[in-house]
């Protein structure tokens, strides 16, 4: 067997004397990808920034021995080490948008990459740097190279990110979670990239995820980290059909693409009362005036949300998902249209009016780090509504928060605990008990689970199917994660630039897709039944 292209040995990491990574090993031969996948705090950015020797210098220690072509990249002096950083470790940063300086161009930057190929030429530069933007699929590399990073997308940026990490023709390529920010046909497009390149250039590499199904789909070998020890190791096929830690078996269960039907026994108990929608949207209208053009966000969108089920709103950044919601909150006006719930017109009201609707209409935002003050105690911040709207005395809210912050299973030691000291999985139900103490007809739903792990995710799922039943709930369920509308979701609407393209039952819409733009969004959900053989490494 060839010698491995990265070998991990005994790799221990740590921060501040706090050990987070113990005695972690792994191999990566070239052209092939191996993840490492876990939730978060189980070690996989650690490890990923030991490789590339990033840990913070004043309080981060790896020891062990992190071999790139037989050299051990822990023991180089930095004058040794910093050749090798861009040349043959490359990396791919999680979110585009602050890996990049937003005050320079596209091009200013890519300069730096194309520097490190030795050609002192800046018009071979220049057209290494557009033969690299063609290469990962960006349609016009000039515009591109022109632009600043806030006038290209999201998938445009991560594009770029790739291609500056490959211009040097790196031999391992660090991707760290590439995908996480990104809609499904974006993810599937850079996915598809990310193999093309490793493929046609050999490139080995080191992919970190928490998404188990992606993994599943492109990887060829897995290590399952928790708490910075390896649960499991192997070929994705054998990890992933057979799992022999108890970890890596529960990880496998909570994939929404391998149980579609996770919730129905528990939802089968809901009343469902389809002649008195708790929500309806009828010929929904909004124009947005953008640099002199008027843009049509939302174009006659109409649908209907019956009382205790669940509606989603599914669709790529630009289909109207967020602007609808909006329209609904009351936030914004719509040119044409009408918006009600629970019988009564959102908008056309007073101000105070407005204000009693909004009572039975509350929102989960989909970032529990940004959306929670960050320096108030869990029991101030779920009984904010009820001082807002001056509900009951003081004893009758406290009360009502505790009953809240039970309803949603976050344990009582942690009431008194600031919002900076809790998990995702914890801000996310402190969320949701802050949504229920109006007691709310309706929640809407922002990607609620987007930001968490797969674990995570089903405990934040788990609840909501429980307090639906429980309370007789309406969810509008905003995602662009098909695997878990189908789970969850009752009936589906579709939207692309503003349009309704598509509507109907979760299973009929998702199963048996009609329109084209839907038939693709669910081909680009990653399908971990699909994975390949196990392959050994090159012999």
């Amino acid at each position: 067997m060839t010698e491995p292209l990265l070998s991990v040995r005994d790799l221990s990491a740590s921060y501040g004397g706090r050990r987070v990574v113990n005695d972690v090993s792994f191999d990566l031969h070239s052209g092939r990808s191996l993840a490492l996948i876990g939730e978060s705090g189980s070690g996989k950015s650690t490890i990923a920034k030991a490789v590339l020797r990033l840990l913070p210098r004043d309080s981060g220690r790896a020891e062990g021995r992190v071999l790139l072509d037989g050299d051990d990249v822990l023991a180089l002096s930095p004058a040794r080490f910093r050749p090798l950083r861009g040349r043959r470790l490359g990396f791919v940063p999680q979110d585009p948008a602050s890996a990049l300086n937003p005050v320079r161009t596209i091009g200013a930057q890519a300069h730096e990459a194309a520097a490190l190929t030795g050609e002192r030429d800046a018009a071979r530069r220049r057209a290494a740097i557009l033969e690299v933007f063609e290469r990962v699929g960006l349609t016009d590399p000039e515009r591109v190279y022109r632009s600043y990073p806030h006038q290209l997308s999201g998938g445009m940026l991560q594009r770029v990110l790739i291609g500056l990490a490959v211009l040097p023709s790196p031999a391992l390529l660090v991707a760290d979670e590439p995908t996480s920010a990104l809609d499904v046909t974006i993810q599937k497009r850079i996915l598809d990239l990310l193999t093309e390149l490793r493929t046609s250039l050999g490139i080995g590499l080191l992919l970190i995820t928490h998404d188990l199904a992606l993994a599943a789909e492109r990887a060829d070998d897995l290590v399952v980290l928790r708490d910075g020890t390896i649960q499991e190791a192997g070929p994705v096929a054998e990890v992933f059909a057979a799992p022999r830690s108890e970890y890596a078996a529960a990880l496998r269960a909570d994939v929404p693409a391998l149980a579609p039907d996770r919730y129905r026994a528990t939802l089968a108990a809901r009343r469902i009362d389809a002649s008195h929608p708790a929500v309806r949207v009828e010929g929904a209208v909004k124009t947005f005036c953008v640099g002199g053009e008027e843009l049509r966000a939302v174009d006659d969108v109409s649908f209907a949300v019956a009382a205790g089920s669940t509606h989603a709103l599914v669709g790529e950044s630009g289909s109207g998902k967020t602007t609808t919601v909006r329209l609904l909150l009351g936030l914004e006006t719509p040119d044409a249209g009408d918006l009600r719930v629970a019988g009564e017109p959102v908008h056309g009201r007073s101000r105070r009016a407005l204000r009693d609707v909004r009572r039975h209409l509350q929102l989960v935002y989909q970032n529990p780090f940004t959306s929670l003050d960050p320096s108030w105690h869990v029991e101030s911040l779920v009984r904010e509504p009820l001082d807002r709207y001056r509900v009951g005395d003081r004893r009758a809210r406290r009360e009502t928060v505790r009953a809240a912050l039970s309803a949603v299973g976050l344990r009582e030691h942690l009431w008194r605990r600031r919002a900076a000291a809790l998990s995702g999985g914890q801000r996310q139900r402190v969320a949701i008990a802050r949504a229920l103490v109006l007691e709310p007809d309706v929640l809407v739903l922002d990607e609620p689970t987007s930001a968490l792990d797969v674990t995570v995710q089903a405990e934040i799922l788990d609840v909501l199917a429980r307090l639906q039943v429980e309370r007789g709930l309406t969810y509008l369920f905003v995602s662009h994660d098909l695997a878990l509308v189908r789970q969850i979701a009752d009936t589906v609407t579709v939207l692309r630039h503003g349009r309704v393209v598509e509507h109907g039952s979760a299973a009929d819409v998702l199963e048996n897709p009609r329109h084209p733009y839907t038939q693709s969004l669910v081909a680009a959900v990653p399908d971990p039944r699909g994975i390949r053989p196990a392959v050994p490494a090159t012999v």
